[in-house]
């Protein structure tokens, strides 16, 4: 899965139930070679959509009212990182010809797409396992903000010169780069994990109080609550953030 250098990354969403279809548009289940059901991560980009099957993360994530489950997932942070699967999918949004978003009471939020492929119409369904909190945004969501990429409607801002990744700042932007919210302990365990660094915690936040006046990041949390942090999204006031 190859990327180009103006491509950005607009949304995200983790454990996510990818549901295929045959070439002639019925949708079947997806299913890896141990005959499971196939679960991944969905990234929305200014240019395609990219499921990426399987992940080596397990965590008890909320699935609903008193619920949960274990989930397998992958953090997208950087496109030229994906891990290859043969269950992943690259459909170019200029490629799609319908997206249907699905909403309502006692049922999962569903993204149903049709694109054309090798000159066939194809159908696939992804279904949302992580639901509510104080989630404003739902896989249903994405479809409006697809139709209006493919068509050109949506406008889309700009990518912006990163700052290096050899400084700290470069470093929570690219941990940030997977559209997630983030909290001071956990960016500062995948930075120490990724480059093999000791950190404080009011390290990150210096780090993120710059990126915040540069317009890069944002603190999505209230008044007197703990800090989490987000990449400022490139589509505006039709962002996807959850």
């Amino acid at each position: 899965m190859s990327s180009s250098s103006d491509e950005q990354i607009l949304a995200q969403e983790e454990s996510v139930i990818c549901r295929r279809a045959g070439m002639r548009g019925e949708v079947e289940a997806a299913f890896d070679v141990s005959g499971n059901e196939t679960e991944g991560t969905l990234v929305l980009t200014n240019s395609r959509l990219l499921y990426v099957a399987g992940g080596e993360k397990e965590e008890d994530l909320p699935t609903g009212v008193m619920s949960k489950k274990a989930t397998y997932f992958t953090d997208v942070e950087d496109l030229r990182d994906i891990p290859y699967n043969s269950a992943n999918l690259t459909i170019p949004l200029s490629s799609i010809t319908k997206a249907v978003g699905h909403r309502a009471p006692a049922m999962s939020p569903k993204l149903e797409l049709t694109w054309t492929q090798s000159g066939m119409n194809r159908t696939t369904e992804f279904v949302q396992q992580l639901t509510g909190g104080s989630r404003k945004r739902n896989l249903n969501d994405w479809a409006s903000v697809i139709e209006k990429l493919r068509t050109g409607k949506e406008t889309v801002a700009p990518s912006t010169p990163a700052p290096d990744e050899k400084t700290l700042d470069g470093q929570v932007m690219l941990a940030l780069g997977d559209m997630q919210e983030k909290g001071l302990l956990t960016l500062e365990s995948e930075l120490e994990t990724r480059y093999n660094i000791d950190l404080e915690p009011e390290d990150v936040q210096a780090a993120c109080d710059r990126l915040i006046e540069q317009g890069k990041v944002k603190n999505t949390s209230g008044k007197d609550e703990p800090p989490f942090y987000q990449k400022v999204s490139p589509l505006g006031a039709d962002s996807l953030d959850r």
